[in-house]
């Protein structure tokens, strides 16, 4: 699907975005990778690392609050993976027209470029748990997000052109994530992994499964469906006992902004979503394009009042299994 493609990456060369051209690269063989971010330093370092493809890769410094760069870059692609925002939950809370910026209006600038690019064919735009019943700033932002790229397929008119989204949770690992703040503790000394609630809980999912479902999206959207994969659960007590057992896990309170559990399908959007083998797919509420109410074959319709939460999940990961997952080159890169 993706061979002799051009995809264009924002926020390119952070965790996702590196293991998204390493599958790429693994699985397909396409025309060109455009990686678009604002860090010079880690774009110097990605083309280092990727030196034998420096015939297929482009850098582009640029902002997603700039539309007019945006759309420089946007010449010749084919797909476009949205992966830039700003994510820190204290960052977004101090600095909260700065996350405005990049995670709402940086989306409708992708939005605008791409409904006026004559090559883009589909868009993925990344989301995050945080977006569903928002408790922070972050996720109120990425709500708002999750919602423009959606509502973009009404504009769409008879083009072959799709946006969709994909949600997920902290992906295992990645940057902010638990793991590594748990990790520089022991790699310190520490023989106390401090636990802000011992009820909670959260998804278990790797950077590689988080690229299979970006693909799976690519593959099949027809446009405003938001893709769910089905993944463990794990308790945060039982992830510190997996990285550094018989610690003392002294309770430190939950901070603002954080919740008990991780929630990706709400009770009210239980009346759209369909079940899949590995996934979960809410379909858009409203029929305002056509495709809309197109629904992907192999589906079952969820319960009326289904919620698919970290802490009602029907799989868990103990203590061992954790410690096994943990081992991976996945986590840790």
């Amino acid at each position: 699907m993706l061979n002799g493609k051009t995809i264009l990456i924002t926020g390119g060369t952070g965790s996702f975005g590196n293991h998204f051209v390493d599958y790429v690269l693994k699985h397909y063989t396409p025309k060109k990778i455009i990686i678009y971010s604002r860090d010079e330093f880690k774009q110097f370092n990605m083309a280092n690392k990727y030196k034998e493809y420096k015939d297929i890769f482009r850098f582009f410094i640029g902002d997603v609050r700039d539309k007019e760069r945006f759309t420089r870059a946007l010449n010749g692609v084919d797909y476009v993976i949205h992966a830039a925002a700003l994510k820190q939950v204290p960052a977004c809370e101090y600095n909260p027209m700065e996350a405005v910026k990049t995670n709402i209006n940086g989306a409708m600038n992708i939005v605008d470029a791409v409904l006026d690019s004559p090559s883009v064919k589909k868009v993925v735009a990344l989301s995050t748990d945080k977006a569903v019943n928002p408790v922070n700033l972050y996720g109120g932002t990425k709500l708002v997000s999750d919602k423009l790229f959606i509502a973009a397929n009404s504009y769409v008119g008879d083009r072959d052109l799709t946006f969709s989204v994909v949600r997920y949770g902290n992906v295992a690992g990645s940057r902010g994530s638990v793991i590594p703040f748990f990790q520089n503790i022991i790699d310190n000394g520490g023989r106390e992994l401090p636990i802000t609630d011992y009820r909670m809980t959260r998804f278990w999912i790797s950077l590689e499964q988080g690229v299979e479902l970006v693909i799976k999206a690519l593959q099949d959207s027809h446009g405003g469906e938001t893709f769910i994969s089905k993944i463990p659960s794990f308790k945060i007590t039982d992830l510190a006992q997996a990285m550094l057992p018989g610690c003392e896990m002294p309770e430190v309170g939950i901070r603002e902004g954080e919740k008990l559990h991780e929630i990706m399908v709400t009770k009210e959007d239980s009346a759209t979503t369909y079940e899949y083998d590995k996934h979960y797919i809410i379909y858009p509420h409203y029929s305002w394009w056509a495709g809309s109410s197109k629904v992907l074959s192999g589906g079952k319709k969820v319960p009326e009042g289904f919620e698919y939460s970290s802490g009602n999940n029907k799989e868990w990961l103990s203590v061992e299994q954790i410690q096994e997952l943990l081992k991976s080159k996945d986590i840790f890169h």
